[in-house]
């Protein structure tokens, strides 16, 4: 296998503050060993608001767990051997251990979980800060130039007859 080194420098010299973003491609590049269990979607709701579906049969609300850590989610399952006696003839059914780890941007949060017919759907929820919406800044008009910037008055106001 080869792997191949990107080098984000050149671009040091256009962008301030995004060393998160190039960590991310830098992470991306190191690809892990495909593990495509347990299947899950990705999916865009809104416009602020996302949800994983991850298709988790045969696992119980308390074999599932869910971390919420600074920009990662990390979904997990253990199953619980509740029969350790029983001898099985053909196991199909997949039961193995799992961790799936998914990189959030900021500001995305888990705004809610639930698992329902085999399906754990995660609902994620960006909120960005007010103070760091993009907000209009007004130009205001200074020197020479600023008192044409109001209307001039040419006549005195008409006196009213009392």
């Amino acid at each position: 296998m080869r792997t191949t080194t990107l080098d984000f420098s050149p671009l040091f010299r256009v962008g301030v503050g995004f060393d998160r973003v190039y960590d991310l491609l830098d992470n991306a590049g190191r690809i892990q060993p495909l593990d495509h269990w347990p299947p899950y979607d990705i999916i865009k709701e809104g416009e602020d608001s996302y949800r994983i579906v991850m298709a988790v049969a045969g696992f119980e609300h308390d074999e599932l767990r869910l971390t919420d850590r600074p920009n990662l989610l990390v979904v997990s399952g253990a199953k619980k051997d509740n029969a350790p006696d029983r001898v099985y003839l053909h196991r199909g059914i997949v039961a193995r251990e799992f961790e799936r780890r998914f990189e959030l941007a900021d500001y995305v949060k888990v705004a809610r979980a639930s698992l329902s017919n085999g399906l754990l759907t995660i609902d994620l929820q960006s909120e960005v800060p007010e103070a760091l919406k993009p907000r209009r800044i007004e130009i205001r008009s200074e020197g020479p130039c600023a008192s044409r910037a109001e209307p001039r008055q040419i006549e005195a106001p008409k006196a009213v007859a009392a």
